[in-house]
């Protein structure tokens, strides 16, 4: 496993690399998460077959740059905004952080690659694959969305909680856990919820490495503000695979069933009990779903070829 830094679409892009000859699968994570929180029991299988996996912080998350500099937002103004169908003025939008991906790969001279996105990450690799077709192999869209504005939203305390202004760092790192930790619970699995104590270790461990609720809050409007890509998915020609929990509070599994209609030929999979987050039991049912569907995709390219 190489670990690096790389400049991608003027910015600096941290990453990991499992390397290897086989083809690469590039890992896209969701709001505010960094690369760390990608499931072992997934990226294990991935790297068990012959795939070279390649993960990333986005921007404003983790190791890669955090644009510090960007002008400050009213949150509840912009969610206003949204819900009024106005448009927002956001930093960047979710178009430069598939140019981030796509940089990344150019930065590791990779052509061509598989794209497998979660919640966030998956609204960038639907627009890997509906802007650089050339690039993406494949597209495997986790608990995500199409953003089409008349599906339902979160739950009542789900949205409240997202919304809620998190402590400063001064407030100390037991307060930051408590506030991360009480956020996650809300949009767990109901049928696998985490120890305890495994989740409070998971998240002192992601504090540990960065903190910035300013880079998540942008990121957030970056999402906020992606009004045009419901009508970009039926551009996508890549085989693409939507999984997605149905029990999800955050983004309902009326998201992934709108983003599989959207895609040409897309393969729509609801799994029960799986909420937002993947403990191990649902990281290894994603990874007996995924697993398949990119050797399928490979077989199937190979002999087209």
């Amino acid at each position: 496993m190489t670990s690096g830094t790389a400049r991608a679409n003027g910015i600096d892009i941290a990453f990991q690399d499992s390397g290897g000859s086989g083809p690469p699968v590039l890992l896209v994570m969701g709001l505010g998460m960094q690369l760390i929180a990608w499931p072992a029991a997934l990226v294990d299988a991935l790297t068990g077959a012959g795939y070279r996996v390649l993960r990333h912080d986005n921007r404003d998350a983790g190791l890669s740059t955090h644009l510090h500099d960007a002008a400050r937002s009213n949150l509840m103004w912009q969610a206003l905004r949204m819900r009024m169908g106005l448009a927002l003025d956001v930093p960047y939008g979710l178009q430069d952080m598939a140019g981030d991906a796509l940089g990344l790969l150019d930065a590791l001279g990779i052509a061509q690659a598989h794209v497998l996105g979660v919640s966030m990450g998956g609204m960038i690799v639907q627009r890997m694959a509906a802007t650089a077709p050339d690039r993406v192999l494949s597209l495997t869209s986790v608990m995500s969305s199409s953003g089409a504005r008349h599906l339902p939203g979160p739950r009542a305390e789900v949205a409240a909680a997202m919304l809620r202004r998190p402590p400063r760092r001064s407030a100390g790192e037991d307060a930051l856990v408590d506030h991360s930790v009480g956020l996650l619970r809300l949009i767990q699995s109901p049928a696998w919820p985490l120890d305890d104590a495994v989740l409070r270790e998971q998240v002192r461990t992601a504090l540990r490495r960065n903190y910035d609720p300013a880079g998540t809050q942008r990121q957030l409007l970056a999402i906020w503000a992606d009004s045009e890509r419901p009508a970009l998915l039926s551009r996508i020609v890549c085989p693409a695979l939507v999984l997605h929990g149905e029990a999800d509070p955050l983004l309902p599994i009326e998201c992934g069933r709108d983003t599989a209609r959207r895609i040409p030929g897309a393969r729509f999979v609801g799994i029960p009990g799986m909420g937002h987050d993947w403990p191990p039991a649902v990281a290894a049912q994603l990874a007996g779903h995924v697993l398949p569907f990119l050797q399928d995709a490979d077989a199937r390219r190979q002999s087209a070829a």
